[in-house]
Formats: structure tokens, C-alpha cells, sequence
């Protein structure tokens, strides 16, 4: 059996930060990056606002790095090309809130919580296929997604 561990050990005191990680999700890794580049660093309830207004499409995540043949989403500022990955904010807006249930269970102040690491890593491949003409089959792997968030006190 596979040893998951967190990538960010930059602590100082271990009981000013509430930890969460969400293994083998069943959401594009590359959506869960975008996501989780953007949310970094800002408060809980930005966060909070800001994946409500993903899922509700207010508002657009910029993809920076899988930018290629997307189109101009006319609610991004600074950058031009964008989605809507309403099933990945779904996933990572859950994880911020079990993410703040344990910082409530740590005793942290719930007002001064920000999101100090937020990252997201491409999981197995869930193996499958799809049958074609003539007998033949090509593959049609679904991807998973390891998503870990450390929130911190200002």
C-alpha cells in the first residue's frame, strides 16, 4: 500500500496550522492546479467566496499554464483565457471546509485563517477502454487528483 505524505513541511509551530488532504479524486489534475494556484494565499472566506462564484460561473479561473485554444472570459482581469471547472471547485470547496473544521477542532481563530499551502498532484489512472470498429479497442483512462491545503493564522 502507497505512503501518502505532505509535500510542505515549512512550519514553525505545528498547532498554528489545520491540515487536509483529498487523495485519488476523481477531477482533472489539471483543473485542480489552476484552481489551487489561485486560491493560494488568500483568506478562508475569499476562498469560500470566490469557488461559490466558479460553480455559480460568476466568475472564471485564469488558466496560465493550459492556456492553449481556450477562450476570453470576459469576467478575468489581468489575464485573458479562463474556464468554469465546476466539478473541481466543488471538490477542493469541500476539502476547505473539512480543512476548517479542523482548524475550529485545533482551536484556531476562525477569522484570521488564510490559506498558506494549497497544491495539487496528478494521482493514478483509473484504467479503462472504449471499443471501436472492427474488434478494435483504444484506451480511456480517467485521471485522478492528490490535493493537499494547510490554512495558517495570520
Amino acid at each position: 500500500m502507497v505512503k501518502y505524505g505532505y509535500s510542505y513541511n515549512k512550519v514553525h509551530d505545528p498547532s498554528k496550522v489545520a491540515k487536509t488532504m483529498g487523495r485519488e479524486l476523481r477531477i482533472s489534475p489539471k483543473d485542480a492546479v489552476e484552481i489551487c494556484r489561485e486560491i493560494r494565499g488568500k483568506n478562508l472566506e475569499e476562498a469560500f467566496d470566490y469557488l461559490e462564484d466558479v460553480i455559480d460561473r460568476i466568475s472564471a479561473v485564469p488558466y496560465k499554464s493550459h492556456s492553449g485554444k481556450l477562450s476570453h472570459k470576459k469576467s478575468l482581469t489581468g489575464w485573458h483565457s479562463g474556464k468554469y471547472p465546476v466539478k473541481a471547485s466543488e471538490a477542493i470547496l469541500e476539502l476547505l471546509e473539512n480543512a476548517q473544521n479542523n482548524a475550529k477542532y485545533k482551536g484556531l481563530d476562525e477569522t484570521a485563517l488564510f490559506i498558506r499551502h494549497a497544491s495539487a498532484r496528478k494521482g493514478f489512472e483509473i484504467r479503462g477502454f472504449k471499443h471501436r470498429a472492427r474488434g478494435r479497442v483504444n484506451p480511456f483512462n480517467t485521471p485522478t487528483t492528490n490535493i493537499e491545503i494547510w490554512l495558517g493564522e495570520k
